[in-house]
């Protein structure tokens, strides 16, 4: 499976969201740090669920990154997120 994949399965599955947008944006990033080639290195993420409502932004930050799990984190180079309640 798609790292891509993966970030769109796990976010749902905790959250449930409204809207839910991973990006691929490790083209972007060629010949940075961190970069590989095949991608899946970079990725924006635009998700919007009730259950971060009445959370600090930093709360939002750690709930999305426990919810992907330290496994798929430590494939991930950079994550980028726009998360709203």
């Amino acid at each position: 499976m798609r790292i891509c994949d993966e970030i769109e399965h796990r976010l749902r599955a905790a959250f449930a969201p409204d809207v839910l947008k991973v990006e691929d944006d490790s083209e972007s990033h060629r010949g940075h740090g961190g970069w590989r080639e095949g991608g899946e290195t970079h990725f924006n993420v635009q998700i919007r669920a009730p259950h971060f409502a009445d959370m600090s932004r930093i709360a939002r930050h750690r709930a999305v990154h426990a919810a992907l799990g330290p496994d798929l984190v430590g494939r991930i180079h950079a994550l980028a997120l726009d998360i709203q309640g």
